[in-house]
């Protein structure tokens, strides 16, 4: 089967395609078309990691060649796949989780008119992964990466009727558009570098380039791998659209949040760990960047209202986890994709319970409206609530295995010397900390405390019947919940998946922390009980107000996402106008001034010759008499 994988990418495509073409008259059966493609290209996938498990581990790294794409001089690129540990974790992800996506959209797009064409974009969203992650030279992926921006685009602007969806769809394809230069300057570099943009070559190269004297050009290609990461990965300063993609129906950011686009980032890190190898530079950006998003992300879920954006606040801060372990190094490759994977299931299953809600509470995102809806929704509430287990970290579920590792990975940073170990693993410490009050406000306003969903809203009386969801809804729900308490577990015994991903990560020299870890994991416990605690007395326990209090300046500058928009506006937006205004004013004043000036000239010129052709002799006359002794003067005065 791993020489048929290219089915995996064409199944989809295809799908989307026909979906596209066919129009209206497959709207009856379209939805079960897209559903039945994207189970399709799982099973290919489940096929083929079969096949890769029964190989020795030496031979699990796999190139499949499909055709010879471009041959310009010195640059030759073939159109081909890598089957490896690290592509196939990635494909049953998004296969899996896509599938079951799928299949809660049938139901959870049932009334909208535009549902079969809603599955064309899903299917084409899977297949551009499926193109980046399977992918064997950069040049490939970046047919995926943009095709990956493409869909978002036109999911996150599915509803663009709505002009601030419309409005949120331009941002991120915007946002990330800038990030793309980054990838241009990258393969640029790498080409020049090597020669080559098939990771063969250039991650066979990598150390001997550095040690030719060229670790700089290393470290930029590092850096600019980082900042088109930072874009489709939402990691500081790029993440700004993150929030408003969620103007997107709700599979959507299930799908972007969990298994494609916001991976997309980590997954390129990884991949490029031979070159990050060499240049401890771009790795530490790696891991400030990662720092600093997890810290942000953090700081925002704990004043966000709305429950779509702080579960997008929630997943900004755990891909800054994997981006801060994916800066680590070799020690910390394999446990930020193990903590992707769970977060894949137990992000995904917490999108789809949003969703559940929204569904039952007539499309409102606000928790301020919710409360009690555990009585009436107990399906939604206890996969939500694993869910919610499964990210703080509760013993044994399978944030426990995966984010738990970071934190240990992160004390021991840099070998356990300098400040690194302390500053990184203080922070990924105490954030642990702040995801279980944040996650725990979001699930107590929403299912515990008092019922606030009948309520005067201005002069109108809101009166809302909460429901549980439709069996296609929560059998996708049930099945990631499964995995959210399962999944970090089953990977871990006998450290399974990181041995796994050894062909594609290397194996890692293991350092002590700098922290005993009994300690860390007790720390950890405490942080964690802690934030639940806390989060409970103030949203379980007491009432919550429908309308947010002020709050102090945190609060409210969480609540405008720590003024991101503001400061991109001021630093970025508002130059760019006054530039363009000052053009457009050179252009009205200088340049089309002094055409439009010299028209005026003429013209005037014009107008006084015209007064002068009267139609009367005798001014006629007199204009022959003046112009001959004009011309009498002209000639005397040249004669003497």
């Amino acid at each position: 089967m791993i020489q048929a994988s290219w089915l995996l990418i064409a199944i989809p495509l295809a799908s989307a395609a026909f979906l596209l073409l066919a129009g209206k008259r497959s709207n009856a059966w379209g939805h079960w078309l897209g559903l039945l493609a994207s189970t399709g290209s799982f099973v290919v996938g489940a096929l083929a990691l079969i096949e890769l498990l029964g190989r020795d581990a030496a031979d699990r790294v796999v190139d499949v060649h499909l055709f010879d794409w471009i041959s310009v001089g010195a640059l030759n690129v073939e159109a081909g796949l890598r089957i490896d540990p690290l592509s196939l974790t990635f494909v049953m992800l998004v296969t899996f989780v896509g599938t079951l996506i799928h299949l809660y959209s049938v139901a959870y797009m049932e009334h909208d008119k535009d549902r079969r064409r809603f599955f064309a974009y899903l299917n084409l969203f899977v297949a551009a992964m499926l193109i980046l992650v399977l992918s064997n030279s950069y040049l490939m992926l970046f047919v995926g990466w943009e095709g990956v921006g493409l869909a978002s685009y036109l999911l996150i602007g599915f509803w663009n009727h709505n002009p601030s969806y419309a409005t949120a769809a331009k941002k991120a394809f915007v946002m990330n558009r800038i990030a793309d230069v980054g990838m241009i300057v990258a393969l640029g570099a790498i080409f020049a570098a090597f020669g080559s943009l098939d990771f063969t070559t250039v991650h066979a190269q990598a150390g001997a380039v550095a040690a030719a004297g060229h670790e700089g050009t290393l470290t930029l290609i590092g850096l600019m791998l980082l900042v088109a990461a930072c874009g489709k990965s939402a990691q500081f300063p790029l993440q700004a659209w993150l929030g408003d993609a969620m103007a997107g129906p709700t599979p959507v950011s299930a799908l972007i949040h969990a298994a494609t686009m916001v991976t997309a980032g980590v997954y390129l890190i990884v991949r490029s760990g031979a070159i990050y190898n060499e240049t401890p530079t771009a790795l530490l950006v790696v891991t400030i960047i990662g720092a600093i998003t997890l810290v942000f992300g953090a700081i925002v879920g704990c004043a966000k209202d709305d429950i779509k954006k702080a579960l997008a606040a929630s997943t900004m801060s755990q891909i800054g986890y994997m981006m801060l372990a994916a800066g680590l190094g070799p020690i910390g490759y394999a446990f930020a994709i193990f903590h992707l994977l769970t977060h894949g299931f137990f992000k995904a299953g917490m999108f789809l319970g949003a969703g559940s809600v929204m569904h039952g509470m007539n499309d409102d995102v606000n928790m301020r409206n919710f409360g009690g809806l555990s009585k009436h929704m107990k399906v939604t509430w206890m996969t939500f609530g694993l869910g919610w287990l499964a990210i703080i970290g509760f013993p044994f579920l399978s944030g426990f295995w995966s984010k738990d590792k970071i934190i240990e990975s992160a004390f021991a940073a840099n070998h356990g010397e300098g400040w690194q170990p302390w500053v990184f693993g203080m922070i990924t410490l105490i954030v642990a900390g702040v995801t279980a009050f944040y996650m725990s406000r979001l699930f107590f306003m929403t299912f515990h405390g008092k019922a606030r969903w009948s309520h005067d809203e201005g002069s109108t009386y809101v009166q809302r019947h909460p429901h549980e969801s439709p069996k296609l809804m929560t059998i996708p729900m049930i099945l990631l919940s499964l995995g959210s308490v399962f999944l970090g577990g089953l990977l871990s015994i006998n450290n399974s998946f990181v041995t796994f991903l050894e062909p594609v990560t290397g194996h890692a020299e293991h350092h002590d922390p700098v922290i005993p870890i009994p300690v860390i994991m007790a720390s950890t416990l405490i942080l964690v009980a802690a934030g639940v605690f806390l989060a409970w007395r103030q949203y379980g326990a007491a009432p919550v107000p429908t309308v947010a209090p002020k709050g102090s300046l945190l609060t409210q500058a969480a609540r405008a996402d720590l003024y991101q928009d503001a400061t991109n506006e001021a630093l970025f937006m508002r130059p760019g106008q006054y530039a363009t205004r000052s053009l457009v004013f050179a252009d009205k004043k200088a340049v089309d001034g002094s055409f439009m000036g010299v028209a005026t000239l003429v013209a005037s010129l014009g107008i006084g010759v015209k007064k002068l052709h009267n139609g009367f002799v005798r001014s006629y006359a007199a204009m022959m008499l003046g112009g001959l002794v004009l011309l009498l003067i002209i000639i005397l005065a040249i004669w003497n």
